[in-house]
């Protein structure tokens, strides 16, 4: 079969990279409404079209394959069947927050295409959890994989009072997630990365924990993993020292990582100077250098989801290979299209 993503690409990079991305989404239910994307993939609807000979078990789940796609594709929740239906195993929501907000201003969404890479300073554009919810109940009709929602602070929400809107995120997801992802990375909301001080994290994760016992009992004994994702910036002691502190809370998974403030990979591109996160190619070294050091750092049993810089299945075996259980997607899948995610879903 040819691969018609050449084409497309060529058609969606003429636009604003923000457009390209609704334009998008959009695409994506329209076709999955109609049945077209699981043609496309070689499969029945709903159906995952490669599998390992076995589902992949971590954190109490079991995740069809080893690719997902990452937060911050589908921010709203408007999509999950569509990318069920591309071959994902996992689908991972948001960044939601407790209430809406728009993010910052426009153009906040750049791509780099001599380096492979995307700038993005969207700031947690999202239709908050109730808004959310909504869209998860018609978008999550047929998905076999897992889901996971990911969740942060409002922009205004002050760190002193950050808990607070982590936790109001939680317990309203929980009903819904298979995880939920406490994001305390992206480098596009004023203060956030500071809540990876090891101090205030372990106060996170130990308040979400607290939060979740009460939460276990209202939904029958459903316990909904925890997650937590991590920036690539950080230095390598403070890595080890949140390696650390992930195995003192047992926490229940770790996403490595999200998107670099670093430039030194990229230097002379037109779009360098935008401010934002940097993703994709530029991205892959570092992601699994911190993959490593977590993996050494931290108590084995504690799965490690591997991101960053991912637009190949050797990219991904990399990734692997430094410790990882899973992967996840988003630059990788602008660049190259739904063929990684076939190329991924056999690992």
């Amino acid at each position: 079969m040819i691969d018609p993503y050449p084409f497309a690409r060529r058609v969606l990079f003429s636009l604003d990279a923000e457009t390209a991305h609704e334009v998008t989404l959009n695409g994506l239910v329209a076709a999955s409404r109609l049945g077209l994307l699981p043609l496309a993939s070689g499969a029945c609807f709903g159906a995952v079209p490669v599998c390992p000979d076995a589902p992949i078990e971590l954190m109490g789940l079991s995740f069809p394959n080893r690719v997902g796609l990452a937060a911050g594709v589908d921010k709203a929740g408007r999509c999950v069947d569509a990318f069920a239906a591309l071959g994902f195993g996992h689908v991972e929501v948001g960044t939601v927050t407790p209430r809406p907000q728009p993010g910052n201003p426009r153009p906040r969404l750049f791509r780099l295409p001599r380096h492979r890479a995307i700038i993005n300073r969207m700031g947690f554009n999202n239709p908050g959890t109730e808004g959310l919810l909504r869209n998860l109940a018609s978008s999550r009709r047929h998905f076999p994989g897992v889901l996971g929602i990911n969740i942060g602070k409002n922009f205004d929400t002050p760190n002193d009072r950050a808990i607070e809107d982590y936790l109001a995120c939680f317990q309203s997801v929980y009903g819904v997630a298979d995880y939920v992802t406490a994001n305390l990375s992206s480098p596009n909301t004023k203060g956030l990365r500071d809540l990876q001080n090891e101090k205030v994290c372990h106060e996170l994760i130990r308040a979400l924990q607290g939060k979740r016992e009460v939460l276990r009992e209202e939904y029958g004994g459903k316990l909904v993993p925890l997650v937590i994702k991590i920036a690539p910036d950080l230095d390598d002691e403070a890595i080890r020292g949140l390696g650390n502190v992930f195995s003192e809370t047992a926490i229940d998974g770790v996403i490595a990582t999200n998107t670099t403030v670093d430039r030194s990979a990229v230097p002379g591109d037109p779009a360098a100077g935008e401010a934002g996160g940097l993703s994709g190619a530029p991205l892959a070294a570092r992601s699994s250098a911190v993959i490593r050091l977590l993996r050494d750092a931290m108590d084995p049993a504690i799965p490690i989801i591997g991101a960053g810089g991912i637009l190949s299945r050797d990219d991904a075996t990399e990734k692997l290979e430094a410790g990882a259980s899973l992967v996840q997607i988003y630059t990788g899948l602008v660049y190259q299209g739904p063929s990684l995610v076939r190329e991924l879903a056999s690992l």
